[in-house]
């Protein structure tokens, strides 16, 4: 790995890139990361799997996914770099890893970035009809293309306004519906525990499909890792946020499913076609919930969108430093890779424009590719730090400036907890297809990364 020697940027990150990114952007960063559209929109599918049983899906996802931020924030704290879990995967078990996992990730949010953009473009077109989807899309694109074009600190900027909204549109969610619960919210009664009486209504399989949706909820907690690089303090921001990831898991994710599921029974049709979060504010009967909640969810999908251009950059721009990537993609200008920045971009239009022109066989193929590509990150994270941690004890236990809990049982614990997932994928119709296909592309670029690093292997 690089390792930067120029006065005035930190030991141990990439040395080109600017360190614009302040404390604050870093720290909005990491609480507003765990606020997606999926935790909007996409956990209404999973309210009507699982019923009320949903709170224990998200409980037992988050368990997961804090000790994933965990093992992720002890490698990043000690080695900060923006290829984040692709670096240490190299580090740890060698090129072909880094490689693969660098380069599964880069399509994960590219094609991310093309989803969030449809997203949001739906939205804007039901407020302006007659309006071309894929215009918004560009708009978009150009908009936040631009914004990572200039700076870091545009990218931070941009990120905490957006994240400060939504923090305090789910705060408020979650203010109301507890006083609602309590009875105490002037204009309407508690529901008691009514909704709840039917906890598993539709049994085991239910929460399955609940658990599988909920996992994948959690998707964009690593781009705090990837940020810390550029911020003025990489190894106090990645320690900061990693500390605080469990409360903001258990208030957001786990404490607004609860809210929801007891204020709204969990077989109504609102709750899928509206959103959780707008039938919940309709029971409420709050005026103009559906629009205001509207505006929640653009402004979730316009960060992603941000968020996931950025990351999708510096993931690029890290691989090419280390020699596994087309070098043009690792031109630095202005402290910005912006060739890596465009090529994303302009990857993630392209996932639009095959969603207009291919979208049953091109498109859906795509969608299916990058399904289960998070668990496979996932993995490299758990079997990089169980190489890695024994190492920094032995050579450099002064970084270790985070600590996994429990080492190493809780991470064999989170490795068999994904395995488990992955068993449930294949149990299911709808996932084992996106958990073939993710394993297909992981093989392949597997291969492709193993036999570049037998090729550039020392002769002797």
């Amino acid at each position: 790995m690089p390792t930067s020697t120029t006065k005035g940027k930190p030991s141990g990150t990439d040395a080109s890139l600017s360190h614009g990114l302040k404390q604050r952007h870093l720290s909005m960063i990491a609480l507003g990361g765990v606020i997606g559209a999926g935790l909007f929109v996409g956990s209404g599918a999973g309210i009507a799997a699982a019923g009320p049983s949903i709170v224990v899906a998200y409980a037992l996802s988050g368990v997961l996914v804090m000790l994933v931020m965990r093992m992720l924030g002890e490698m990043s704290a000690a080695y900060p770099s923006s290829g984040s879990f692709s670096a240490h995967a190299e580090r740890a078990i060698g090129p072909w890893a880094g490689f693969t996992a660098g380069w599964s990730f880069w399509v994960l949010l590219c094609t991310a970035v093309g989803l969030e953009g449809i997203g949001a473009a739906k939205i804007v077109s039901g407020w302006l009809p007659g309006t071309p989807e894929w215009a918004w899309v560009a708009l978009f694109m150009v908009v936040f293309c631009a914004t990572n074009l200039a700076a870091v600190k545009n990218f931070g900027e941009f990120e905490f306004w957006f994240a400060a909204l939504k923090v305090g549109a789910i705060t408020l969610f979650l203010v109301l519906g507890v006083l609602a619960i309590l009875g105490i919210l002037p204009g309407t009664d508690s529901p008691g525990a009514s909704h709840l009486t039917d906890f598993l209504p539709n049994g085991g399989e239910g929460l399955v499909i609940g658990l599988l949706a909920s996992v994948f909820a959690y998707g964009g907690l690593e781009t705090v890792t990837i940020a810390a690089a550029e911020s003025e303090n990489p190894v106090q921001g990645v320690a900061s946020a990693v500390r605080t990831a469990m409360w903001r898991i258990a208030l957001f994710y786990i404490g607004s499913m609860a809210v929801i599921v007891t204020l709204v029974p969990w077989d109504s049709k609102e709750v899928v076609e509206k959103g959780p979060y707008v039938a919940a504010l309709d029971e409420l009967g709050i005026p103009g919930a559906g629009q205001l909640m509207n505006v929640v969810v653009l402004v979730a999908l316009l960060s992603a969108m941000n968020a996931n251009i950025y990351g999708a950059s510096r993931i690029a721009y890290s691989l090419v430093e280390r020699g596994q990537g087309p070098k043009g993609l690792g031109r630095v200008s202005g402290g910005v890779p912006r060739i890596a920045v465009l090529a994303s971009s302009v990857f993630g239009f392209l996932c639009v424009l095959l969603s207009y022109w291919r979208p049953d066989d091109v498109f859906a193929w795509l969608l299916n590719m990058i399904g289960a590509v998070i668990l496979a990150v996932w993995i490299f994270i758990a079997v990089s730090q169980l190489r890695l941690r024994r190492r920094l004890e032995r050579e450099a236990p002064e970084k270790l400036a985070v600590r996994m809990w429990a080492f190493p049982w809780l991470t064999w614990v989170a490795l068999a907890g994904m395995g488990a997932v992955f068993v449930l994928m294949a149990r299911e119709p709808d996932t084992r297809v996106q958990l073939y296909s993710t394993g297909g592309m992981t093989v392949f670029l597997a291969l492709v990364g193993y036999a570049r690093q037998r090729v550039r292997a020392p002769r002797g």
